[in-house]
């Protein structure tokens, strides 16, 4: 297993944690993800993770990774 933190601009409020977390959550491998619009953050633990698929499905959304 890995996590990985996204740090995540234009997560405003819990309807936007829920997006994400429901975009990534049926993505192949993923086991977990959690979104913060306090901390700005994603969590990611998968076992195998392709951050570029990552970052384009939350940009996707409207969300800027950084």
């Amino acid at each position: 297993m890995k996590e990985i933190i996204l740090k995540v601009q234009k997560i405003a409020c819990e309807g936007c944690e829920n997006r994400i977390q429901n975009a990534l959550k049926n993505m192949e491998g993923i086991e977990n993800v959690v979104a913060s619009h306090k901390e700005g953050t994603v969590t990611i633990v998968a076992n195998e993770i392709d951050i570029d698929k990552i970052k384009e499905r939350i940009e996707d959304l409207g969300f800027t990774v950084l």
